[in-house]
């Protein structure tokens, strides 16, 4: 309640201003940044790993997922810059660049060459079937 009660008695022109103000606090103008981790729902059945990712507002160009045994990693990047025409003068131009990762260790290692990613409204579906058990071999000591 005490932060409804300060946000009404600031000043006004304060806020109004607060994003042309220069310095560190300039809040980019594509909304805002990436979340400082990823993330996600994990989900095993019998043969299969399921993992969903929240990565809103990045190309599915930008997304990259990497598998290595039991370990998958997901890292998204933005790349945003304004566009300008011929015929306007630039004022201010903001560019906004950010990146952020997610690593994941599961209990059994990953079939990557049967592994699905599917990006849709933001949701990065990951569908990981478990390798299959080898059975182990005895060996014959000489």
């Amino acid at each position: 309640m005490s932060a409804l009660t300060s946000y009404r008695t600031s000043n006004l022109f304060d806020e109004l201003f607060r994003d042309i103000s220069p310095g560190f606090f300039v809040r980019p103008l594509h909304g805002d940044p990436l979340p400082a981790q990823i993330k996600i729902d994990v989900q095993e059945n019998e043969t299969s790993y399921t993992i969903q990712a929240e990565i809103p507002g990045v190309k599915k160009e930008d997304i990259n997922v990497s598998i290595d045994g039991a370990v998958v990693t997901l890292r998204a990047e933005i790349k945003q810059q304004d566009v300008q025409t011929k015929d306007e003068r630039v004022l201010r131009t903001e560019r906004y660049y950010g990146a952020v990762s997610r690593t994941i260790q599961l209990p059994a290692e990953i079939d990557s060459e049967t592994a699905k990613a599917k990006y849709e409204n933001g949701i990065l579906t990951l569908t990981l079937p478990k390798k299959a058990a080898t059975n182990a071999q005895r060996l014959t000591i000489e």
